[in-house]
């Protein structure tokens, strides 16, 4: 059936051993990948798991790692929710969730409580914000970070683990040597004041990985988590392909539904689309124009490239994309290949109405 997502179990293990290879050989680094983009495909993170460079498996849905839990136990690995916790999933968090990112007293205290009746010992990772302004305890607060650590350091039932931040999501702020170091300075002054060791200082996404070859990683980071770096290939800081990835191991086909030549302006007094956006045409003349059975609702247009490059992306509406392959040689029925982008294979792989094959 199609669309469908195809998978490259092949390639994707080659990913993570590449970018095992910069992490944990040249950086030191512990290796944490992150299932989300893929729905935490039950064969994917089955492979993930079994790979031997790969410490924990994070995920920012319960829900994933609930169904996924036995299998990462089952090789000796963590899972870790990377989402702070709302408070209607506590109970799950500690059952299925080794390790959990917070910024929250107030949940932090919940986490201990249920973590108390259920017999177990909840790992907790305290989020610093250094700029990005997503979550975290703002850096400046030094005071706010120092006592929230000492709190929860006098718990019984979870472990002060060690210290988050994250960067380039919301405010799209690089990783550099500078604010990386502001988070090693604040764990180095809640071991002093508290009296304990953090086990991880988490350095950040995708975007920190290019830090490595540059030998600009501060030296007390000693884990990253990467998701698109191996599902793509992509330092996503400046969007560069890391050494020895592929960047086509997730791919989508769709099939031809429609082709006819037709004008490429539209005729007509131009108003908004689907999507409330005014939209802009250019005049290529009469054209051969495809629609395929994919949509909007099914992916990102703006990060879909097809494989071949006789074509061209015109738009999307919600359940049809439009092409001109006037350059090329297409019948109705036919498939189109396209490499994705972060946003299209995040959708693509959440929609019900793409189908999931593997290679």
């Amino acid at each position: 059936m199609y669309p469908r997502l195809v998978m490259d179990i092949e390639k994707l293990r080659s990913n993570i051993d590449a970018v095992a290879e910069i992490a944990s050989g040249r950086g030191g680094c512990s290796l944490m990948i992150v299932t989300k983009a893929l729905c935490a495909d039950e064969k994917i993170v089955g492979m993930i798991a079994a790979h031997p460079a790969v410490s924990y498996i994070a995920d920012s849905r319960i829900q994933n790692i609930k169904k996924n839990s036995d299998i990462i136990r089952a090789e000796g690995k963590e899972s870790v929710l990377l989402r702070l916790p709302m408070a209607s999933e506590i109970e799950d968090v500690v059952k299925y969730a080794d390790i959990s990112f917070n910024s929250e007293l107030a949940t932090v205290e919940m986490l201990d409580e249920e973590a108390g009746r259920q017999g177990r010992t909840h790992k907790v990772v305290l989020m610093v914000d250094v700029g990005d302004l997503r979550e975290g305890i703002f850096f400046k607060n030094e005071e706010e970070i120092l006592e929230t650590a000492r709190r929860i350091n006098d718990m019984k039932n979870v472990e002060l683990f060690g210290l988050g931040v994250n960067l380039t999501c919301y405010g799209a702020i690089i990783p550099k040597y500078d604010n990386l170091s502001t988070l090693c300075g604040i764990a180095e002054k809640i071991e002093a004041a508290v009296g304990v060791k953090l086990s991880m200082i988490s350095g950040g996404n995708s975007s920190s990985i290019y830090l490595v070859d540059k030998g600009e990683l501060p030296e007390r980071i000693n884990n990253l988590r990467l998701g698109e770096a191996f599902l793509l290939g992509n330092d996503t800081a400046y969007g560069t392909r890391l050494p020895r990835t592929e960047d086509d191991a997730i791919t989508v086909e769709a099939q031809i539904i429609e082709l006819k030549e037709k004008p490429s302006l539209p005729i007509g007094e131009v108003g908004v689309d689907a999507f409330g956006q005014k939209p802009y045409y250019e005049d290529r003349g009469v054209i051969k124009r495809a629609i395929l059975a994919i949509g909007q609702q099914d992916m990102d247009r703006d990060s879909m490239y097809p494989v071949d490059d006789r074509i061209d992306v015109l738009g999307a509406s919600s359940d049809h994309m439009l092409l001109d392959v006037t350059k090329a040689d297409y019948k109705v029925g036919d498939i189109v290949t396209f490499k994705l982008g972060y946003g299209s294979v995040l959708k693509a792989a959440t929609s019900p109405y793409v189908e999931k094959a593997y290679k």
